[in-house]
């Protein structure tokens, strides 16, 4: 008889998804709050946490999540929470509050009503 937690869960723990998508004609996108710095910065700070690879977590780009209107925004999963960040401290309390504790950071949390 197999684990069940090992037959049902996924080749990584969590994925951190960030929007870098760029619109043209000065529409709001999340490119123009810094979020390729942002990614780095995320990407970094889970390899030096030792929280990167399989059954950990895995930091990824992603084109238009469509939630312009919060940006920058990043998204959590399994658990599909969204968040909204301004620099590198709040991409740090990220790391380690819910990628490497999992207790999401209430204050950082992309208001629901924002979409693009």
């Amino acid at each position: 008889m197999t684990d069940s937690k090992s037959s049902t869960s996924s080749y990584y723990e969590r994925h951190i998804f960030f929007c870098l998508n760029e619109r043209k004609n000065d529409e709001a996108c999340c490119a123009r709050h810094r979020a390729q710095e942002a990614f780095d910065h995320c990407k970094q700070r889970v390899k030096d946490a030792g929280l990167s690879g399989p059954g950990q977590v895995r930091v990824n780009k992603a084109g238009c999540l469509d939630r312009c209107a919060a940006g920058p925004t990043a998204v959590v999963y399994p658990e599909g929470v969204w968040y909204t960040y301004l620099d590198e401290t709040d991409i740090d309390e990220i790391v380690e509050s819910h990628l490497r504790n999992g207790k999401v950071v209430e204050r950082l949390l992309t208001p629901t009503h924002l979409g693009r």
